[in-house]
């Protein structure tokens, strides 16, 4: 009886699904769940387009070079020798163009954005640590010289830059400052008479710190400080400053150190840098949206301090772009460790004597993987979304005011949530592996060391989510300008309507009359792809709308007062934010497969699709119930039909992780090579032929009823 609830006698179809491992599917004897045993497979190479994406040539080029195991982490390997281990991938890189597709023709680059991203993703499946140095190298110090600066600079520096000659760190970060980069501490004094700038570090809190390439190899940062001039700050500002001469030594005022071993991406030398009247020439100002003329003063084509300042910071929006596709990427990368890995070991008989279970044919691991699985999908799909507006506004074809806002938003959206799921995801799928997973050989511990830092670099996750929140009410509030008093009335009328609908149960009492019957048709009559989105769309809409109410009546206190009012609903906001992210990555995955042709394969992506929107529904749960938005009966159904798909996806399991295309040279973990696959058959094997023998022993249960 056991059996039949783990494992039914319908093979999977998947012939990907390694032979032995994952042989059958869990339906149950009704008919409805019969028919749905008979799925049919999805196209591994359909899929896997959709999944790199735009650009998926310079994924699958970027891919064939990482082949190299030159590019690979090894585990235990001393951090000096990590270190210098990235650096001559780094060099490998250059060799093979990786690290032109940024920059314009003029430098031999590709001048292609979303090319230059797509690959500098891929890095994550060789080595965390040379994703991010490179990420350092030409994402964050070349991009700064390139996006603030002019010719002149571009000309000084860029071809050094790209071709490794002047490696350099990006010193934005303070020790005392981290996301609040507009009151950071370093200031940058123009001193007329010399025609210099003076870089300086004028208390401990102002130290730069945390900075790649700071450590040891750089010769040279970007340094954002205060741009004082006349008497006047004029906010934070970007400079060129050397900060090592040709043998490693500290210029004169520079005093670096090294930030030592780490949680994680040890081949990174990050350290620290703080500068004692540090002076520069006048022109080392990437002064591309503000400019110091010999005499002192000050111009810029952006008279807002604060819109300059966002424009300055949305120029390097590029490290959360890529940060969000490669978290996505190694989640992926662990999904496939940990399915492959399930689909082949087995654990504990039924209880009948029968062969002992394959771990994927267990309703709970299903839960545990496929839910996970759905959320990675989504989150391909949003990044694709993402890095096309980023290529547009960077690449040019878009590049206006409004769009860069919806990048600099669409980023601070995505980023959190999909850093926050590499965590969770390589966690469950290490504690999925047993201690197989634990091995440092099966890789899911070093990604997980390796990525815990994406949640609070280029901007601190929560902080991101906030900025986020700050437009969804700035959104909400456009609806009412230059609305008059009766209109903003009929409006509170209908708000105090709504909730008064949802809260009395009147919705519930018209849920609980049709959703009589088994929960499959409770479900499905008020859960599919248009009840989905009305449901993360309207939480987020009544979320905003809450909190704007509650933000109202600060508009007449005092800046103190109004700031204790927003702290007060800081934590909504940023959940506000959190749903917002979640519903567009739904969106995305909609949009999706909506271009997919093949039958079989848009029923099963469909099927994830599904499960991911529920998903999502189940975590919120609580606030569907208390906001009326769902029935108790259809609240309890949604898990159970989260169950149910979970099934249904078990025999394609192995063919959605199969179709990111990870080849054994990106994989490298043992547990998913195969080699689990052949202990097991080898095992039956050997029962197999003691069984036949004759010399088997007897069992002491058998002998006791005798």
């Amino acid at each position: 009886m056991v059996d039949a609830v783990v494992r039914s006698h319908t093979p999977a179809t998947s012939k990907h699904t390694p032979a032995g491992g994952a042989p059958t599917a869990p339906h149950s004897a009704d008919e409805a769940q019969a028919v749905e045993a008979s799925e049919p497979r999805i196209d591994l190479v359909t899929v896997n387009d959709l999944l790199l994406g735009t650009w998926a040539a310079t994924r699958r080029e970027a891919r064939e070079l990482i082949k190299d195991p030159l590019f690979w982490r090894v585990d235990g390997l001393p951090m000096a020798e990590h270190r210098e281990r990235a650096l001559a991938a780094m060099h490998v890189l250059v060799e093979n163009n990786g690290s032109r597709r940024a920059f314009p023709e003029k430098f031999g680059g590709l001048n292609d954005n979303g090319s230059n991203i797509a690959g500098f993703e891929e890095l994550v499946l060789a080595d965390p640590s040379i994703q991010i140095k490179s990420g350092v190298q030409w994402g964050l110090f070349g991009s700064a010289i390139y996006q603030l600066g002019t010719e002149a600079h571009h000309d000084a520096w860029l071809p050094d830059v790209i071709s490794l000659a002047l490696p350099g760190a990006f010193a934005m970060t303070e020790i005392g400052h981290g996301s609040d980069v507009a009151a950071i501490g370093t200031t940058a004094t123009y001193d007329p008479d010399t025609d210099e700038f003076v870089i300086h570090t004028p208390f401990r809190a102002a130290t730069k710190e945390y900075l790649g390439n700071a450590g040891l190899h750089g010769r040279a940062a970007t340094v954002f400080a205060q741009l004082i001039t006349g008497g006047v700050n004029y906010g934070v500002h970007c400079f060129f400053v050397p900060i090592r001469d040709a043998a490693g030594a500290d210029l004169p005022g520079i005093t670096t150190e090294d930030d030592g071993v780490k949680g994680g991406l040890n081949g990174i030398d990050n350290g620290r840098i703080t500068f004692d009247q540090v002076r520069i020439p006048r022109t080392n100002l990437l002064n591309r949206y503000g400019n110091v003329a010999a005499d002192g003063s000050y111009s810029s084509d952006i008279p807002s301090p604060g819109r300059r300042f966002f424009t300055m910071l949305g120029a390097l929006v590029q490290g959360r772009v890529s940060l969000d596709g490669a978290a996505t990427t190694a989640s992926a990368l662990a999904l496939k460790i940990a399915v492959t890995y399930a689909n082949q070991r087995r654990q504990f008989d039924s209880g009948a004597g029968t062969p002992e279970v394959v771990l994927l044919d267990y309703a709970k691991h299903q839960r545990r993987l496929l839910p996970r699985l759905a959320q990675t999908y989504a989150q391909a799909f949003a990044h694709d979304e993402l890095l096309r507006s980023f290529d547009g506004v960077f690449g040019g074809r878009t590049d206006t005011p409004a769009e860069r806002e919806n990048l600099e938003t669409l980023a601070a959206a995505l980023k959190p949530l999909s850093t926050w799921h590499a965590l969770d995801t390589i966690q469950e799928c290490r504690e999925a592996c047993g201690g197989s997973g634990f091995m440092a050989e099966n890789r899911l511990v070093g990604l997980h060391h390796d990525l815990d830092i994406y949640v609070t670099f280029e901007g601190d996750n929560n902080v991101l989510l906030q900025l986020v929140g700050k437009r969804l009410l700035s959104d909400y509030a456009k609806q009412f300008k230059g609305k008059d008093a009766a209109a903003l009335a009929r409006f509170a009328v209908g708000q105090t309507a709504g909730k008064v609908f949802h809260g009395a149960g009147l919705r519930q009492l018209g849920q609980n009359v049709g959703d009589l019957g088994r929960t499959a048709r409770s479900v499905e009559r008020g859960l599919r792809a248009d009840q989905q989105h009305e449901l993360l769309a309207g939480r987020v809409q009544q979320m905003v709308a809450d909190i704007a109410v509650r933000l109202r009546p600060a508009s007449k206190l005092s800046p103190v007062e109004a700031a204790a009012v927003f702290n007060e609903n800081q934590s909504e906001l940023i959940e506000a934010a959190r749903a917002h992210a979640e519903l567009l990555q739904w969106e995305s995955f909609t949009d999706a497969i909506a271009k997919v042709g093949d039958e079989g394969t848009l029923r099963v992506l469909t099927w994830l699709r599904d499960l991911f929107g529920l998903w999502l529904i189940e975590k919120h749960l609580a606030w569907h119930l208390i906001h009326g938005r769902l029935s108790a009966q259809r609240g309890a159904a949604v898990s159970s039909y989260i169950d149910r798909l979970c099934a249904r996806l078990r025999p394609h399991a192995q063919d959605l992780v199969d179709a990111w295309g990870f080849a054994p040279e990106h994989v490298r973990a043992p547990i998913a090579s195969g080699a689990e696959q052949e202990r097991q058959d080898a095992a039956r094997a050997y029962y197999a032929a003691l069984a036949t023998s004759g010399q088997a022993p007897v069992s002491e249960k058998a002998v006791k009823k005798h």
